[in-house]
């Protein structure tokens, strides 16, 4: 279990890393000696900004999901209450999806 989160957190962490900085590398704009570090951090942040709020949701989303099915399954007029509970944690993917779209697009 460790493990897989670990991959799920640290692979777009580096996979981030790498393309900032080959995107910094190939700027058009101006000749620089260097690496833009600015890019790297948006990219950075971005992979960050998708990545710990998608597996937040998931998380949220199998626990609160394992416990609405059971309650269903009690009380059938509870549906709606556990729908409300499901898509609310669906949400914090999918803030955390524009939020790094937006970053994405500074780029």
């Amino acid at each position: 279990m460790k493990a897989k989160l670990l991959l799920l957190v640290v692979l777009p962490v580096v996979l981030a890393l790498i393309i900032g900085v080959a995107a910094a590398q190939t700027e058009t704009t101006a000749p620089s000696t260097g690496v833009n570090y600015d890019r790297v951090g948006i990219a950075f942040a971005a992979a960050l900004a998708i990545s710990l709020p998608g597996l937040g949701a998931g998380l949220a989303i199998s626990a609160a999901g394992s416990a609405a099915i059971s309650a269903l399954a009690e009380k059938p007029e509870t549906f709606f209450r556990s729908f409300l509970i499901v898509a609310l944690a669906e949400a914090l993917a999918i803030y955390g999806l524009i939020l790094g779209i937006l970053l994405w697009l500074k780029l």
